[in-house]
């Protein structure tokens, strides 16, 4: 959970593993491992990572209770880069694109009959 949070906060600022890794002293396959959960993050370099990311290192911790219904929908969310992209981008856009597009995708979810996607996300 703790290497989705990383990627998430990453991508949401537009900053490349290449980026974090300079920042933190290592190279982007590190960064890559951290993300991916294959290599642990120590307590220091996790207090690095959350200074380049501009966060406090409880923003890697804060999480629903244990349990929740929708845990695993957060997480496929967190660690799938086009939804981060879309975030990304969505971010950039003024307000009233901002409406339009939760509107046609609040349309094209009601048609497709997948409210309970929506629940599972906590929306």
């Amino acid at each position: 959970m703790v290497g989705q949070r990383v990627r998430a906060r990453r991508a949401a600022l537009g900053m490349s593993q290449t980026e974090l890794g300079r920042r933190i002293g290592v190279k982007f396959q590190q960064v890559q491992k951290y993300e991916s959960g294959q290599n642990r993050v120590s307590a220091s370099r996790l207090w690095a990572i959350a200074e380049a990311l501009d966060v406090p290192v409880v923003h890697f911790f804060e999480q629903l209770p244990v349990g929740s219904a929708s845990d695993a929908g957060r997480a496929d969310f967190l660690g799938d880069t086009r939804a981060m992209r879309l975030v990304s981008d969505f971010l950039c856009l003024p307000e009233e694109q901002k409406k339009a597009v939760l509107d046609i995708v609040a349309s094209m979810a009601h048609r497709e009959g997948s409210d309970r996607t929506a629940e599972r996300l906590g929306a």
